[in-house]
């Protein structure tokens, strides 16, 4: 039903998925630059066609609503939310009684940008699994949400300004939106206002944000790329970085940030779980991730395989 191509092939309708090469069709789970390419056609939901096109150019695409099964190139596809960021995706592919769900990347967890990641039953699952080990049990929002808000008070407080790391698309709308209904004001740099704006025109609400003019202001949080150089040399910042991986006590130093706050828009390892008890699938490939996954699937006593080696031929 599919192959493996340096990324994942569709065999029937010869449809590349996430590729970030281009193809001359391709199915696009979400508009990160890492999942995308200028494809000659994509599939997509509505969102993410115009978050791609707003990101790469004019494309062609033929946009898949949730839950809309169309007939395409022989196979039965429908997407449902995947809980990553607004208009991610999983693809189910059906073909001859056969069901394949590929989940891109994906969140179980809450998401007020996103809608709830949707799970249908398949025989084949392709999982996504960023935080494949143990130790990336995240701790819940509600738990680390009021942490960060206290250390933002303080920081303006004490006439300082609060610097938040995000990527431009996902993680910035996410956090501007956590940060505005706790009573902030907003500035975000550029590349992720233009993404805002999108999200807003498409009916997602982010609260009290403006464009950052390229100087701080008092009582207001600033949202900027990771990586961003200090904003100023008069005004002393406290930066804050925002992932997953913050729940590595390495990270904040790697990161060069103050604070690392463990908010993500991936699966931690037990959502990776409770994701494969839902799917149910007899066998189960892993990409992105630790092959670690793998063999806790397996002592599990699942049917799980690594998928994305270099160089792979082979799907077993």
């Amino acid at each position: 039903m599919f192959y493996w191509d340096n990324g994942l092939k569709l065999a029937k309708a010869d449809l590349a998925i996430d590729f970030s090469r281009r193809q001359a069709r391709a199915f696009i789970s979400h508009a990160h630059i890492d999942h995308m390419a200028r494809h000659e056609y994509a599939l997509c939901t509505p969102a993410t066609a115009a978050l791609y096109q707003a990101r790469l150019g004019p494309r062609r695409t033929r946009e898949l609503p949730y839950r809309q099964t169309i007939e395409w190139g022989g196979l039965r596809l429908t997407t449902y939310p995947a809980g990553h960021c607004f208009g991610s995706a999983m693809l189910l592919a059906e073909d001859e009684g056969q069901r394949l769900l590929y989940t891109g990347d994906f969140k179980l967890g809450e998401s007020l940008t996103a809608e709830p990641a949707e799970l249908p039953h398949a025989d084949i699952l392709i999982i996504e699994s960023t935080y494949g080990r143990p130790n990336f049990r995240l701790p819940p929002r509600a738990e680390v949400l009021p942490q960060l808000i206290d250390q933002i008070r303080a920081v303006l407080q004490s006439g300082s300004t609060p610097v938040v790391e995000a990527y431009a698309l996902g993680k910035s709308q996410e956090i501007t939106r956590l940060l505005t209904d706790a009573g902030f004001r907003v500035l975000q740099h550029r590349w992720a206002f233009e993404v805002s704006r999108i999200y807003e025109r498409l009916g997602v609400p982010l609260g009290d944000f403006r464009l950052y003019s390229g100087r701080p202001e008092p009582d207001c949080v600033v949202v900027v790329p990771p990586g961003t150089p200090r904003l100023s040399d008069k005004r002393p910042e406290v930066r804050f970085a925002v992932t997953g991986w913050a729940h590595d006590p390495r990270t904040r130093r790697r990161l060069r940030v103050d604070h690392a706050v463990a908010i993500s828009d991936h699966a931690d390892y037990d959502e990776l779980l409770e994701a494969v008890r839902r799917v149910d699938a007899r066998v189960i490939y892993c990409t992105h991730g630790p092959e670690a996954f793998v063999d806790d699937l397996r002592h599990a006593g699942y049917d799980a395989r690594p998928l994305g080696r270099p160089f792979q031929r082979r799907l077993f």
